[in-house]
Formats: C-alpha cells, structure tokens, sequence
C-alpha cells in the first residue's frame, strides 16, 4: 500500500455555485422546502397515531414512511443549508462516510416500503373481504421492520467492503452532499466486486420493488375498471393516481441517477435529480398521499380545533 493511500481526512463538495448572491438565494428555498417537509410528515405521524379514524394498515404505513421521508432528508438537507450560509464545504472522512450509508440505508427502506404499501392497497381494493384478516396489526408491524433490516442486510456488507479500500484519489466531489456513486470513484483498489454488489443492489432494491409496485397497481386498476359505479371508479382512480405520482417521481430519480449508462448526462443533471429525489419528493408526499384524503382532512380539523381550544383556555363562566 502505498504512504499516500487512506490519508483523506475530509472531502470538499462543490455544491450548487460560488457565486455569493445564488448561494443565499438557494439556502432560503431550501430552508423553507425543508421546513415544510418536516411540518407536514410531522403532522401525518401526529395524526395517524392520535386519531381513531385512521387507525388502519394504510395510514400505519403511511406514517411509517413519513418518519422516513423525515430521515432520508435529514441526512442531507442541514449540512446543505450549513454549507450554503456559511460559505464552507468541508465534511469530514467520518461525517461523510455516514452520510453516504445512511441516505442509500433510508432510500432503500423507502423503496421497500413503497412496495409493501403497494401490495396494501391491492389486498384492500382486489381482495376486501379478505384484506381486514390478512393486514392485521402484528403483521403490518413485521412487514415494516422487515424492510428497516432487509435494506441494512442489504448495504452492510458491500458498504464494510467499501470501507476497506484505500483512497488515494482527489478528495473533491460535485455534487453537494456525499454520494456513494461518485466516491467509488476515488478508490485507488479493484472496484470490480463493489460495482457487482451496486448492481445486484439497484435490481433488488430499485427494479424488483418497482416490479412489485406496478404489478400491483396492473390488478388494482383491473378491478378498478369493473366497478360498477362510475363515482367509486373515479374515486379509486383518483387515489392511484396521486399514488403513482410519488413512484414515478421517486424511482424515475433514482433509475436516472443509479441505473442510467450515460455518465455525461448523470454530471450534467444529477444534482437537479438528486434535489428532486430527497426534497421535492418528501415535500410533495404529505400532500399526494394524506392531506388530500377527505379523512385526513377531518382529523387535521379536529386537531387544530382541540389546539385552539388549549391555547385559548378553559372559559370563565
């Protein structure tokens, strides 16, 4: 080995731009996209826990993902907007390490998730005699653990061989948080088993749960079509609709970003992608999956009601 390898103590990200004005002019976008993506998976989570009405598998689900959605931008957004208003864009070997692992740990998860939930409505449109005993609550509590430690079993063990081979490389990335894709490329060692395991990794995890999904939503729109009642048609419509809107934009990202040969287009518009996969699409998930659901609606309006209530105090009589 030589004295030079494994001597990267941090990496510099080149971010969006160094002009001053644009910098500033990003952090504010961001800072208000990620509160409002905080806001409104936290009001999901809020709900889904404390209201009767949505005490069902589709909204176990639902807050389940909200808690990832939290997560997945989380690990990118607050040191984006740090490096934004500071004007830095140091991280250290360690802090990026655990960003690289944890985003693909959180976005695998999802993608798991996202099948699982796929699969829920199919039970529950295609099978609704049958759904309330097969999704009972111990088994929506396995499915979402399952998909926690099937997508760490996953990673683990490519992300520990990654961490064994030496750097000897420029520790300069383009991009503005530490992805994986890009640090492979520092490695001074043979790559050849880690890309087999990126491989096998993106069609398990990205095109294997994508199959699930629109295999799933194939016989959800079957049945759809034979309601009778042009109403409910275009009410289950409807919620599919909204549903393969957050599919589409989050594995039509990914697919882009991780499976696509062209490397040239990945430099070119892999950051506009990236912001559209761990911002755009945990901002816009409350909203296409809960917020416009009738339910979910009436359950907000009692809560802010008790919150109004409770801020105001008990009346003096």
């Amino acid at each position: 080995m030589k004295s030079n390898e494994s001597r990267i103590s941090e990496f510099i990200l080149l971010g969006f731009t160094d002009i001053r004005k644009l910098q500033l002019l990003f952090f504010v976008i961001l800072l208000f996209s990620y509160f409002f993506t905080i806001t409104g998976n936290a009001v999901i989570i809020i709900l889904a826990n404390i209201d009767y009405r949505l005490q069902t598998p589709m909204y176990f689900f639902l807050w389940n993902f909200s808690i990832l959605e939290i997560g997945f931008t989380t690990v990118v957004t607050p040191q984006t907007l740090s490096h934004l208003l500071m004007g830095h864009k140091n991280v250290l070997y360690v802090g990026c390490m655990i960003q690289s692992f944890m985003y693909f740990h959180l976005g695998t998860t999802e993608f798991f998730l996202l099948a699982v939930m796929s699969y829920d409505r199919y039970l529950a449109i295609c099978n609704p005699l049958r759904y309330p005993s097969i999704m009972h609550k111990s088994l929506c509590t396995l499915l979402v653990f399952c998909c926690w430690i099937g997508s760490f079993l996953l990673l683990i063990s490519p992300f520990v061989i990654f961490l064994q081979v030496p750097m000897c490389k420029s520790n300069i990335l383009d991009h503005f948080f530490c992805d994986h894709t890009l640090l492979i490329q520092f490695l001074c060692g043979d790559t050849r088993l880690l890309e087999l395991f990126g491989f096998v990794i993106a069609v398990l995890s990205l095109l294997g749960t994508l199959s699930i999904s629109v295999a799933s939503y194939i016989n959800i729109i079957k049945t759809i079509l034979n309601i009778p009642s042009a109403t409910g048609r275009k009410k289950a419509f409807s919620t599919c609709a909204s549903h393969f809107i957050v599919l589409s934009i989050t594995y039509g990202s990914c697919i882009f970003l991780y499976i696509s040969p062209s490397q040239a287009s990945k430099v070119k518009c892999g950051k506009i992608v990236a912001i559209l996969n761990m911002i755009v699409s945990p901002l816009l998930n409350p909203f296409i999956y809960s917020l416009r659901n009738q339910q979910v609606q009436e359950a907000l309006k009692d809560l802010l009601r008790q919150v109004v209530v409770f801020i105001r105090g008990p009346r003096k009589t």
